[in-house]
């Protein structure tokens, strides 16, 4: 998708219509469909309705076939809404399976009204999230091993394709620490189990019901060091028998890797976010050196 042909107002109002639209079919009202988040994918409350639409609009140009991480994202969310755990659940007004309308993918999830903007502390998230690995461990369904594995090659493949956004030798550097860090987490001694992906302080909605994890888009199984690298200090403290440091760095260094191919592969379409990801690569290089 070059840079010239992006319109992301256009995107964003043509997922807005395919959610109302598949909505409708199924005979929900819909009087004022509101944008609560335009990023990556498009987050809609069909208002009056108590759902919201997820439309993967910018994802599949890294993650495709998007329509297997909607599948999976809504059977791990809606594993945990049965075992109690809490999570925002799939809607039950319409089947929990990606859903297609005019050329996008979109799943339904229930709404609720979020109760405050602060986001919660270190050590509460900490606590959050180990009971969240505990209940995952029974997850029975099969999940792919970590983001990255699939969106740094994927990202790298785009950026070579694009041929105009990295010089060579910065892509030689991306494709080189990339196989460095993969061979340290192919040598981890960690245990591997369910994880939420990216499990982190903003991903949780603080609610009339309490606090509520939301956004398992990302979800896979490896060690609780990919979840655990999202915790502050005492979110770490506060996580049972947490992973030592010596474990967590490469899984860091990993996920910052991740950051930095996924906002230059997607470059054409968020050009705002390139400073910050020169800034992270040119870190790279003083590593390097």
């Amino acid at each position: 998708m070059p840079s010239t042909e992006f319109d992301r107002p256009a995107l964003t109002a043509r997922a807005v219509a395919a959610s109302v639209s598949v909505a409708s079919a199924a005979g929900i009202r819909v009087n004022d469909p509101h944008v609560l988040a335009d990023n990556y994918s498009v987050r809609v409350h069909l208002k009056p309705a108590p759902i919201v639409a997820r439309i993967a609009t910018i994802t599949p140009v890294v993650r495709s076939p998007v329509e297997s991480w909607l599948a999976r994202e809504l059977s791990v969310a809606a594993f945990l809404a049965a075992k109690g755990a809490p999570v925002v659940p799939p809607s039950d007004f319409l089947p929990p399976v990606p859903h297609h309308c005019d050329g996008l993918a979109m799943s339904f999830w229930r709404y609720f009204e979020p109760i405050s903007d602060a986001l919660p502390d270190g050590a509460t998230v900490g606590r959050m999230q180990a009971e969240l690995h505990a209940v995952l461990r029974d997850y029975p369904g099969d999940l792919p091993l970590l983001p990255p594995l699939n969106d740094i090659p994927r990202g790298l493949e785009r950026l070579e394709q694009l041929g105009n956004i990295l010089p060579e030798s910065d892509l030689r550097l991306l494709q080189t620490t990339y196989d460095r860090l993969l061979r340290q987490l192919s040598n981890s001694v960690s245990v591997l189990q369910p994880l939420h992906g990216d499990a982190h302080a903003l991903n949780l909605i603080p609610t009339a019901k309490g606090l509520l994890w939301n956004d398992f888009e990302d979800t896979c199984t490896d060690s609780i060091a990919w979840d655990l690298i999202n915790l502050d200090d005492e979110g770490i403290a506060a996580y049972p028998n947490a992973l030592d440091f010596a474990t967590l760095e490469p899984y860091r260094k990993m996920r910052h890797l991740h950051a930095i191919v996924w906002v230059y592969a997607m470059s054409p379409e968020f050009p705002d976010w390139l400073e910050s990801a020169k800034t992270m690569l040119d870190n790279l290089h003083i590593l390097k050196s």
